[in-house]
């Protein structure tokens, strides 16, 4: 069939050859099911290496088409999770690692009958177990949940999403906080710069608005107000 297609441009030929190999294809694209990518999707970019390989191929003495095709997809596969894949940026060289390892799993799972250790992948890979640990990490960055998603553990009707259950900074605690530290100067002044205050930073109130409530002019409560922040600020130092 590759002879009737390179020499005499026989595109049914060329077609035919083409699905003959497609078990190859998915073979090479399974290898890399245990990522969050789409199988199909795999497969649609392993087909896309069998077609550069089908229209590349050079046969020469010695030479197979299945023997050139196989590296031609592995390195479509790795390239488009290398280009594409991943949702934050991970080095190069720990990318390259961590899609040897998904390969290096679904072998080993195959061949021992069970998952395969750190130790089975850094024998297997060659590399040392630190790398192994490091690529596992990695492949966390592959793909990432939506903070509207549900939580573990949650449907998608009764569940928080994950921006609910994230850890959120309450003004509430500064608060507290720093009414602990300025206790002491308010304790030095008169119950009528203490509500003064009050009405001022807590209630929001304008000087002319607490000046009508404590029978002072305009200008004393400004007055009053300056000193007993000057007070705390000498305390707090």
């Amino acid at each position: 069939m590759f002879r009737r297609y390179r020499s005499d441009g026989d595109m049914q030929a060329r077609a035919a050859l083409i699905e003959s190999m497609l078990p190859l294809a998915r073979r090479l694209a399974a290898r890399y099911r245990r990522t969050d990518e789409l199988q199909d999707d795999l497969v649609q970019v392993a087909c896309l290496g069998l077609l550069k390989a089908v229209d590349r191929f050079e046969p020469g003495e010695g030479r197979a088409l299945v023997r050139y095709a196989t590296p031609t997809i592995l390195g479509e596969l790795r390239r488009h999770f290398r280009d594409r894949g991943w949702a934050v940026k991970v080095p190069r060289a720990i990318q390259e690692r961590v899609l040897a390892m998904n390969s290096a799993v679904a072998r080993l799972s195959s061949e021992l009958g069970r998952s395969p250790t750190p130790s089975d992948l850094a024998a297997d890979l060659g590399c040392s177990l630190e790398e192994v640990i490091e690529a596992k990490e990695a492949s966390g960055a592959y793909s990432t949940t939506s903070l509207d998603a549900p939580a573990p553990g949650m449907d998608s009707e009764d569940g928080l999403p994950y921006r609910e259950r994230l850890p959120v900074e309450e003004p509430g605690y500064e608060m507290v906080e720093l009414g602990t530290a300025i206790a002491p100067a308010l304790a030095q002044m008169s119950d009528r710069d203490r509500r003064m205050l009050h009405l001022r930073f807590v209630e929001d109130l304008t000087q002319t608005e607490i000046a009508a409530r404590v029978g002072l002019s305009q200008m004393h409560v400004s007055r009053l107000i300056r000193k007993s922040l000057s007070t705390m600020r000498t305390e707090l130092g």
